[in-house]
């Protein structure tokens, strides 16, 4: 297992752990009702936030993957979050998979972060897990995320209700575990 995210570089990014530091940023993300308005719809409290981090470091070293802050590399500008996690939602769908999941600031919407961030981690946990499917869920209103997990693969498999809402759950194949379904069917 890792003990935190590992520091991954794209052209214009910089994928890092969380630090303390970042707790300001992180309840701004998580306050804003752009950010929120898809999730919950509920601005989180100090107290979420600070757990919401604590989270994000305690998964490296129990899970071997975990989130990581979306950083502009010229600015250093915190852009926002995302990355593999496993939150025991109760949904078959997601069952034995990581789960992707992301979220940018405001303004940082619209330019192909959150794109190139996540195409980023999953290109990692290519080389880096044992998982042949990755899962995601995206409520079925937001555009922009179901755009960026079509761009990266992401195929829908079921609309499942979670906590009284609906959802589009969505799986993405590993390019080597479609090479090896490939290899087999022909």
């Amino acid at each position: 297992m890792l003990p935190s995210a590992p520091l991954i570089h794209t052209e214009r990014l910089r994928l890092r752990a969380h630090r303390r530091e970042d707790f300001a940023n992180c309840r701004a993300l998580w306050q804003h009702p752009e950010t929120i308005r898809f999730i919950g719809g509920v601005a989180q409290d100090d107290q979420a936030v600070w757990f919401r981090l604590l989270r994000y470091g305690g998964m490296w070293p129990m899970l071997g993957f975990g989130f990581w802050v979306f950083e502009d590399k010229a600015t250093g500008a915190y852009l926002g979050e995302g990355g593999l996690l496993d939150a025991m939602r109760g949904l078959d769908g997601l069952a034995g998979m990581p789960e992707a999941g992301w979220a940018c600031m405001p303004e940082a919407a619209g330019r192909g972060i959150a794109t190139e961030a996540m195409q980023a981690v999953l290109d990692w946990a290519d080389q880096a897990l044992d998982a042949p499917r990755i899962g995601c869920i995206v409520a079925p209103g937001n555009a922009p995320s179901l755009r960026v997990a079509g761009k990266l693969g992401f195929k829908e498999v079921d609309r499942p209700p979670f906590h009284g809402e609906p959802i589009v759950l969505m799986h993405r194949v590993a390019p080597a575990s479609q090479a090896a379904r490939q290899s087999t069917s022909a």
